[in-house]
């Protein structure tokens, strides 16, 4: 299996039959598998993925049965990959499928792709959307010393070794952060490029959802990113 890619599914019932769908159209080629992780869902997602799943040859699941959080859905399905290339995308479908193999392309065209680390930047977005990010990006930068742009942005490839050199995973939203910047403390060579980012199709996001939960987000990731740098 040359890539595997996780989409962590929580209360995605209406996003999973699209997302499933349109991986069926770009997927070319046999070597890929896409682990759907059903992330303690509450809706019928458990049931749409047992309906439609055994109808793709190249996606499975992985069952968390209760979800504790975006980083351990994620990791959850990490464990499971079978590919030499691992990474993960969202199931909301503000990401397109199509990215994925837009990564895979960028990193085995590298010289030394074992050593890359692939990851989307996001275009289109709301304007304060983009004025949040930048902010939390130019802190995070400065802070931690190492270029931490968009930090949040889908999809992310890498090579299986780099996942297996990690400790002490995030269970929640601060893994996006964890990843990247342990990335580049490895000397990894990481590689942006452009990806569209358009509005949710359905559902609503289960942590955006106004100011105050921007609020939580920024203090949490305070909190994680002093505790990141005394230790790393």
């Amino acid at each position: 299996m040359k890539l595997s890619i996780i989409v962590p599914c929580y209360n995605e019932e209406k996003n999973i039959p699209l997302i499933l769908k349109k991986f069926n159209e770009v997927i070319k080629r046999d070597d890929i598998e896409v682990l759907l992780v059903n992330n303690g869902s509450t809706d019928n997602s458990k049931d749409i993925m047992n309906q439609l799943v055994p109808s793709f040859t190249f996606a499975r699941v992985v069952t968390v049965e209760n979800n504790q959080g975006y980083g351990y859905g994620i990791t959850s399905g990490l464990k499971e990959a079978q590919g030499e290339f691992i990474g993960y995308t969202h199931a909301d479908m503000q990401t397109d499928p199509a990215d994925v193999l837009k990564a895979l392309e960028i990193i085995e065209k590298q010289d030394n792709p074992e050593n890359c680390y692939v990851k989307g930047d996001r275009k289109g977005r709301a304007i304060f959307d983009q004025f949040f990010t930048m902010g939390m990006s130019a802190f995070e930068t400065i802070y931690l010393g190492k270029k931490l742009w968009d930090i949040n942005a889908q999809p992310n490839i890498f090579h299986k070794s780099f996942f297996e050199s990690l400790t002490n995973i995030p269970k929640d939203f601060s893994l996006d952060l964890y990843f990247l910047y342990t990335a580049q403390k490895q000397g990894l060579k990481v590689i942006r490029f452009d990806v569209i980012f358009p509005e949710r199709l359905h559902g609503e996001s289960s942590w955006d959802t106004g100011l105050a939960s921007k609020w939580k987000f920024i203090k949490r990731t305070f909190d994680f990113s002093f505790k990141l740098k005394k230790e790393l």
